[in-house]
């Protein structure tokens, strides 16, 4: 058994989709993946690793970088051909924001200075969830623009469940790492593990830029 403790959204939007491959890839290792934003009590002994975001200064534990992301608005297609334009950044005033609280409270109001614009739109009504992939679902179905990461809104780009309306994208300052105790870290199975996320971690899909997505698409 190999125990894996990650964000809940990670898990969700990135981790899960791939992780059959290891399975086939490592057939005699039993992963469980549990959520949690709290630090992991690696002395417990319940937790083999874990993925976390930060910028990799852990005392006393192995850290390993995995990806770091670039955060950018994102919107369903069925949105972007609405009847109110979302061509420019300016239209974002029309136009429902969604946010992750608190986590990520922060991210519109850094977009939009980037951008140029008041950040006073970050204040307009909308939505707020609690979970990251909560907020990417509503952005899915629809309901609004949501601020989305890479790690987090790669595979429904390359899906064509969400599209990037505008070219503007802003680096974030810390990433995901996989931590584990130093005595630990070189287990067979978490070394096993480890190796195939690294991997994965780091392969950039052709969909995102290929000729048919949008060549703002390749600023990833």
């Amino acid at each position: 058994m190999l125990t894996i403790s990650t964000l809940a959204s990670l898990a969700a939007k990135w981790l899960l989709p791939r992780l059959s491959a290891f399975q086939e890839a490592h057939p005699g290792i039993d992963v469980r993946i549990t959520t949690s934003t709290s630090l992991v009590d690696f002395k417990s002994g319940g937790v083999d690793a874990a993925i976390r975001y930060g910028r990799g200064q852990w005392p006393g534990l192995r850290a390993d970088w995995l990806m770091a992301d670039q955060m950018f608005p994102v919107c369903s297609p069925a949105l972007l051909a609405g009847k109110k334009p979302l061509k420019k950044p300016e239209d974002l005033a029309d136009h429902v924001l969604l946010h992750t609280s608190p986590s990520n409270d922060d991210d519109w109001r850094l977009w939009l200075t980037a951008a140029g614009l008041t950040t006073d739109l970050s204040k307009q009504p909308g939505l707020s969830f609690d979970m990251v992939f909560m907020t990417i679902q509503a952005a899915i179905d629809g309901i609004g623009v949501a601020m989305g990461r890479t790690s987090y809104v790669r595979d429904d780009i390359a899906k064509g469940r969400l599209v990037v309306p505008f070219e503007i994208t802003l680096p974030v300052d810390a990433g995901f790492y996989l931590v584990s105790p130093d005595g630990r870290a070189d287990s067979p199975k978490l070394s096993a593990f480890r190796n195939w996320l690294v991997a994965t971690a780091q392969d950039k899909p052709e969909a995102l830029t290929d000729a048919a997505a949008p060549a703002r698409l390749g600023r990833f």
